[in-house]
C-alpha cells in the first residue's frame, strides 16, 4: 500500500530530490488542481560560480519548482485516501477553495510522483502574452535567457517514476558568447598588476 501521509512534509524543510504534494484547489468543471513542489537536483548540469558565491541572496536560491495537475475529486480521493469531496476540509482563500495536504513523496502503485522540468521555446498563448513574467531570466528580475534568439519557457510536469529512478529533465542550451580554449592558450600574457 502507498504511504501518502497528510502533513508529513513542508515547503520549508523540502530537500533536493523530495517531492511535496502541497495543496488542492477547486477549479472549474468540478475538478481539483493538485499542487506539487520539488527542489530540482541539477548535479548533471554545470553549476554557476555566481550561484555558489551568492547562495545567501534570495535571488540566486534554489527554490522548489512547482507544477499543477487537474484531477477528478473521486479519483484523487481514492488514490490518496483524502476526502476531496465537497464535504472535505476545504477553506476559503484568495485563490478559491483550498485544502492543505503537505504529503511528502506521494506514491501510486509503488511509483513516486515527481516534478519534471521541460524547457521549450514554444510557449503557451498565456506564456507568450506574458513573456515578461513567464520567460526564463538570469536570476529574479535579470536579463532574459534565450535559445537561438527565442525566449525559453520552463514548464513543470508531474510524472510517475519507479523508486530510485531519476527524472529526465529537458534543458535548452542558452545563447552565450564562448571563448575557445585554444584562443585562451595563445593569448598574450598580461603584465603584473599592483593593486596597492
Amino acid at each position: 500500500m502507498d504511504n501518502n501521509q497528510l502533513n508529513s512534509g513542508s515547503i520549508d524543510t523540502l530537500k533536493k530530490g523530495d517531492t511535496l504534494m502541497v495543496s488542492a484547489r477547486k477549479v472549474n468543471g468540478g475538478k481539483i488542481s493538485l499542487e506539487f513542489a520539488e527542489v530540482i537536483e541539477t548535479s548533471d548540469r554545470l553549476v554557476s560560480a555566481l550561484t555558489i558565491l551568492n547562495k545567501s541572496d534570495d535571488r540566486f536560491s534554489s527554490r522548489p519548482r512547482r507544477s499543477w495537475v487537474s484531477a477528478e475529486p473521486a479519483d484523487a480521493s481514492e488514490l490518496f485516501n483524502v476526502n476531496f469531496g465537497d464535504d472535505g476540509e476545504w477553506y476559503d482563500s484568495e485563490k478559491g477553495e483550498m485544502l492543505d495536504l503537505d504529503v511528502l513523496n506521494p506514491t501510486y502503485n509503488g511509483q513516486r510522483f515527481r516534478v519534471q522540468i521541460n524547457e521549450t521555446v514554444e510557449g503557451t498563448q498565456w506564456q507568450i502574452d506574458n513573456a515578461d513574467v513567464a520567460a526564463k531570466r538570469r536570476g529574479k528580475g535579470g536579463d532574459f535567457i534565450t535559445h537561438n534568439g527565442e525566449y525559453i519557457y520552463s514548464n513543470g510536469d508531474v510524472v510517475l517514476v519507479n523508486e530510485g529512478e531519476e527524472v529526465t529533465h529537458t534543458y535548452l542550451t542558452p545563447d552565450t558568447e564562448t571563448i575557445e580554449i585554444a584562443e585562451i592558450a595563445k593569448a598574450e600574457p598580461v603584465e603584473e598588476l599592483n593593486f596597492l
